[in-house]
């Protein structure tokens, strides 16, 4: 059971005016439309003509139902001034709502923070078994020397590609040289049998 606040002696004042306005419209309601209900009596003859107690009874009318509006208002009043001196002065609700917020707002970051490292253990895991994988593969071997993943396949790629075999600026340095060597060979073949026919 919550225990009951004590109240500043300005605020205790300002809720019992409240307090006040709220029963004084109340009772001008009330009033206002029980005298409106009498008035639509109909009385039997009196001095004053018929005409001139209709006319006495709808201003009468009118100016009750101005009072119920009038107290209508001022409750509609009462009710916005409730809610801003709820909010202006109501601290222990305002606290609570930010302190459940805050809660909220904990779990929250959480759960998603158990997601998080849940997600970075299975792509530990993967890329473990995609290494090992690669490891145990002739994939991960280039003229007997380990390669880090990602090296291998992009040399992969390169000498995979038609591009590269057709290219010849492309191709192995090695392999480059050789080519170099046969052709050399075989200009010199052509011109020793050029100048033997020439002699003869």
């Amino acid at each position: 059971m919550a225990t009951q606040r004590v109240l500043p002696q300005s605020k205790e004042t300002l809720l019992q005016n409240y307090n006040k306005r709220l029963k004084d419209d109340i009772r001008s309601i009330l009033d206002n439309f029980t005298e409106i209900i009498k008035t639509a009596k109909v009385e039997d003859e009196t001095q004053v003509s018929r005409a001139t107690q209709a006319e006495q009874d709808h201003y009468e009318m009118h100016v009750r139902a101005a009072n119920i509006v009038r107290a209508g208002e001022s409750l509609m009043k009462l009710v916005s001034d409730l809610k801003q001196f709820l909010i202006l002065n109501d601290f222990p609700s305002v606290n609570e709502a930010i302190s459940l917020r805050n809660q909220q707002l904990r779990t929250l970051q959480e759960e998603c923070d158990k997601k998080l490292i849940s997600l970075r253990d299975e792509i530990a895991i993967d890329l473990y078994e995609l290494e090992e994988e690669y490891y145990s593969s002739s994939c991960g071997q280039w003229d007997g020397v380990e390669l880090p993943l990602c090296e291998a396949f992009h040399r992969q790629d390169i000498w995979g590609s038609p591009e590269t075999t057709s290219d010849p600026s492309c191709a192995n340095p090695e392999d480059t040289d050789h080519l170099g060597t046969q052709e050399s060979i075989q200009c010199n073949l052509n011109s020793h049998g050029s100048s033997t026919s020439e002699q003869s």
